[in-house]
Parts: C-alpha cells; sequence; structure tokens
C-alpha cells in the first residue's frame, strides 16, 4: 500500500545521499507501479492542477492533473525533474534552442507516457506537455530543488516559439481556467 509520507522521507533521504535523479526515479517507479494505491492517497484526478505534496531548497514534489486535452506551452525547468503518470496520459514534446537572436525552439523529440511510465528529464531539458485523451491525466512530478524559485526560467509563446521570461501566474491561470468539462 502506498503511504505518501513515507514517500516524501524516502525522497528526501534520496536526495541526501545522492542529489541526482537517479534515487529518485526508482522511487517513482515504485509509487506508479500500483497506480490505485496512488489514486487513493492523492484523491482521483477529477481537476485541472497543480497541488504541491513537499516543498523544500532541495526537492519539491508535486501531483499535477492535467485536463483532457490540456496543453502547456513549452517551458524549461531549470533543474532535473522525474515524472511518474498514474492515470491517464501525458505527451511530451522536447525542444532545442535555434541559433535565432529571439530565442527560437524547434521541436527535437517527443515522449509518450502512460499509466505507470516514469521518465527523468535533466536540468536543461525544454518541454511542452499535452494530456491527448478524453479523460484527466495524473502525474507525481518530482523536481531537484526549490521549483517555485527557480532563477532564469524561461517560456516559449505556443504561435511563435519566442523565448520569454517564465511566469508562473499564466500557468496556474491556464490550469485554473481550463473547463472540467470540455
Amino acid at each position: 500500500m502506498f503511504n505518501l509520507g513515507n514517500f516524501i522521507e524516502d525522497c528526501k533521504v534520496s536526495i541526501n545521499n545522492d542529489q541526482s535523479h537517479l534515487g529518485i526515479k526508482e522511487l517513482v517507479e515504485n509509487a506508479v507501479s500500483n497506480p490505485s494505491d496512488l489514486i487513493t492517497a492523492l484523491e482521483p484526478p477529477e481537476k485541472a492542477g497543480a497541488t504541491t505534496i513537499y516543498h523544500s531548497n532541495e526537492l519539491t514534489i508535486v501531483n499535477v492533473t492535467w485536463a483532457p486535452w490540456m496543453t502547456v506551452f513549452p517551458h524549461n525547468h531549470n533543474m532535473w525533474a522525474v515524472i511518474g503518470i498514474y492515470s491517464g496520459r501525458e505527451d511530451n514534446v522536447f525542444w532545442r534552442r535555434t541559433d535565432h537572436p529571439d530565442g527560437l525552439i524547434e521541436a527535437a523529440g517527443a515522449k509518450s507516457l502512460c499509466v505507470g511510465d516514469v521518465t527523468p528529464l535533466g536540468k536543461d531539458i525544454i518541454h511542452s506537455v499535452t494530456n491527448p485523451i478524453p479523460k484527466f491525466s495524473g502525474a507525481i512530478h518530482v523536481y531537484g530543488g526549490d521549483f517555485f524559485n527557480v532563477p532564469h526560467r524561461s517560456e516559449w509563446d505556443a504561435e511563435q516559439l519566442k523565448e520569454r521570461d517564465y511566469n508562473s501566474e499564466n500557468v496556474m491561470k491556464l490550469f485554473e481556467n481550463f473547463p472540467t468539462n470540455p
């Protein structure tokens, strides 16, 4: 049976022993290996949102719920992350910077994550996220640092792919205003 308190403590121990994502990846794999237990601990995904589970200077754990067909524009984290899917699906498009002076990006790959899938993201990854299915999707996101106070983060507008300063209010508004029954 999944225990959220134990998961948090295990993540804290892992990050204290190794600043990389390797131990965290194993913990997230274990957590999403029995999605029904995780759903019981976190509640079923029924509304778009990002709920903080744990937050410190070294580690942030967030429960992210994607509404059907919801997309978040390209962005970076400037820290590593490990994402584990416990409900639905999450499609990631990975981007790379071009030589363009406006900081334009171009698609460089993609990965679909289904229930039970886990993927690490390096600290320099730029990605956009889509829930491509007609139901809510849920994911545990574990970040190697203080996710809410990262200097020099960027986001890219979805139409022209121009770089701009990351604005967390834009993302929170997207989650808050996305229809719950699209």
